[in-house]
């Protein structure tokens, strides 16, 4: 394949203008820099000022925002020396696919409004996080990079799934040197090695969680299966995530919000219900966090915040 031929990072459309394309988005509907860096997906750099390269199915892309608008350039993988734009999907179809991962239909300054008026606190924080909306990932990523994230930061993170892809991943092309990796597919983990592998990579106690999850998906429902959950109601795909192995109700939550289409998923974490206690008083869960705990605190913010309390949330 063509995934070691060597490219030049795009960083802006001036450079090579046919090779961009935009669509209209002004940043109150979206701040890449917001969204990116947020710890929502870990698959994006600053690959200079204001460009964002990173991976989105099986294409690298930069993406860039000037104004209201929302450029972006796919680089082609050259395969067998054809010219690099015959196996590109056509603009049609990228346009389409990041409409999609940026839930662009979801009108976002509509949203701050609603919860503006029903929230102050909400409201004073919003002047300083505009544009700050929840991706679509896919499903199988979003599950297995938050089971890395349990006890860890976002820049350990980040490195860990760049090993992860680097390993397991189809490369898919060579930016300024650095080598481009897909994530992994399912079947690419579940080899008898894959959890060794992951220890040596420094994944430590995930490494069982990741390898044992990408098992437990391959043997069972699949990933086509993991992706219909995005038709099943929350309580039902939450109840399947947390069957897998190294999934709690956080894990389950943030993949329900941020791959399986469920808005109404509040991700709880200690910090989050310190917040819950210290600025709204409300008196939930008792002493620890337990999984009732996480109903509570859930159900309060979606009480307060409505439909999209996990879009709130994650301002």
């Amino acid at each position: 394949g063509g995934g070691g031929v060597p490219m030049k990072l795009r960083d802006a459309p001036s450079a090579c203008p046919s090779l961009w394309r935009s669509l209209p988005c002004p940043p109150a509907e979206l701040r890449l820099d917001l969204v990116l860096s947020s710890g929502q997906t870990f698959r994006w750099w600053e690959s200079s000022p204001g460009a964002w390269t990173g991976v989105l199915g099986e294409h690298v892309w930069t993406l860039r925002q000037e104004r209201d608008r929302l450029w972006y350039t796919v680089y082609g993988q050259g395969e067998d020396g054809c010219p690099a734009e015959a196996s590109q999907p056509d603009g049609a179809e990228t346009d389409r696919i990041l409409r999609d991962y940026f839930q662009l239909d979801v009108g976002l300054s509509a949203l701050y409004r609603a919860w503006g008026a029903a929230d102050p606190l909400f409201r004073k924080v919003a002047t300083d996080f505009p544009g700050v909306r929840v991706l679509r990932q896919d499903p199988v990523e979003c599950l297995l990079s938050f089971i890395c994230t349990s006890n860890n930061h976002i820049s350990r993170i980040t490195a860990m799934i760049e090993r992860l892809c680097q390993a397991f991943g189809r490369r898919l092309c060579c930016l300024d040197a650095r080598p481009v990796h897909a994530f992994p597919s399912l079947s690419a983990l579940t080899g008898a090695d894959a959890e060794a592998r992951l220890r040596a990579l420094g994944f430590g106690y995930r490494a069982k969680f990741v390898s044992g999850s990408a098992r437990a998906i391959a043997e069972g429902l699949g990933a086509e299966g993991l992706r219909q959950l995005r038709v099943a109601p929350y309580a039902e795909a939450r109840r399947v995530l947390c069957t897998l192995p190294g999934v709690g109700t956080k894990v389950a939550d943030c993949v329900c919000l941020m791959a399986l289409d469920k808005a109404e998923a509040v991700p709880v974490d200690t910090h989050v219900w310190r917040i819950a206690q210290q600025r709204y008083g409300a008196v939930l869960g008792g002493r620890s966090l337990t999984p009732r705990a996480h109903r509570e605190i859930g159900d309060f913010f979606r009480g307060l915040w409505g439909s999209h309390a996990g879009w709130a949330q994650a301002v």
